[in-house]
């Protein structure tokens, strides 16, 4: 009997030697040159031992703690616009009408576009003086006089601090939403019809049905859906290195882009591991807080 329960464990193996070889190996290099001061073109021989001062310098570093502020504001509306937009989505083409399959299709095309063309599409349409959104917006507001007072002029999109963060928002949830909107869809299309009838025959209007019994039910594909991209929006860096560069000033630089700065600019590797320590430490906190707010929802249900 003890046999016959370890076999699915042993299974796992290859699977957990994969992780372990692929996560723990860099993790566990990242701490260990978070000690050392390194560049590159420097011998591993030549290196310099500091210590903790990484971690002192980190934790006094305005830029840093600016930086995951940063993150934490852009992850906030990303998260939170991709979760209402793909959940909408997914709830409206559920069932089989008229062009769903056509609405699917262009509402998944923009998933398959890699982030560096995304952040140049977006880095185009948004300039400031050939850009085509600022184009029509000039055409409405001349068009239409008093729309101007709204908005409806040439705007400095990635120019503007609040404005640039808006324009990285925009173009992560235009890429990103297709995600959600796959994952919940096929949630949707996997809850037993038995519960669904029976909610219909007791009487259960759309909203009823939706709120009470279908979203419920997909608590644990939610959660996997945010957990996946809470992971994602710490490691953006492609579009808005593309789009804004962490500007106007430091307005849009996240921590990805914090890091990636200090490895490959200023060239202070020991440093840049110190961060991505941070940042693996942020990633494992926040796991774990939506393992455990998970666990107790389950056990009220059972």
């Amino acid at each position: 009997m003890r046999t016959n329960r370890a076999v699915p464990y042993l299974f796992l193996l290859p699977a957990i030697a994969i992780l372990l070889l692929g996560l723990g190996v860099p993790l566990y290099n990242s701490l260990v040159l978070s000690f050392y001061d390194w560049s590159f073109g420097q011998a591993w021989a030549d290196k310099d031992y500091l210590g903790f001062q990484n971690f002192r310098r980190l934790l006094g570093d305005p830029t840093v703690w600016g930086a995951v502020r940063t993150t934490f504001v852009f992850g906030f509306w990303v998260v939170l616009l991709e979760m209402i937009i793909g959940v909408g989505l997914a709830l409206l083409l559920e069932k089989p009408v008229k062009g769903a399959s056509f609405f699917r299709t262009i509402f998944v095309l923009p998933l398959m576009i890699a982030p560096i063309v995304v952040g140049l599409i977006w880095r185009y349409l948004l300039d400031a003086r050939n850009g085509v959104i600022n184009y029509y917006l000039e055409a409405i507001g001349n068009a239409i006089p008093f729309l101007q007072n709204l908005g409806f002029e040439r705007l400095p999109w990635l120019g503007d601090p609040t404005l640039a963060m808006v324009s990285i928002v925009v173009s992560d949830v235009w890429q990103w939403t297709p995600f959600i909107f796959m994952i919940v869809l096929a949630g949707l299309q996997g809850l037993p019809s038995s519960i669904l009838e029976a909610s219909h025959i007791d009487g259960a209007n759309w909203f009823q049905m939706t709120w009470f019994v279908k979203l419920p039910m997909m608590r644990n594909i939610l959660l996997i859906a945010l957990l996946m991209r809470i992971i994602d929006v710490f490691r953006a860096l492609e579009v808005i290195y593309i789009m804004t560069n962490g500007g106007p000033g430091s307005s849009t630089r996240v921590l990805s882009l914090l890091l990636f700065q200090t490895a490959f600019t200023s060239q202070d590797l020991g440093y840049a591991a110190t961060i991505a320590v941070l940042l693996s430490v942020i990633l494992i906190v926040l796991s774990i807080l939506l393992m455990l707010y998970n666990n107790p929802l389950q056990d009220k249900a059972a």
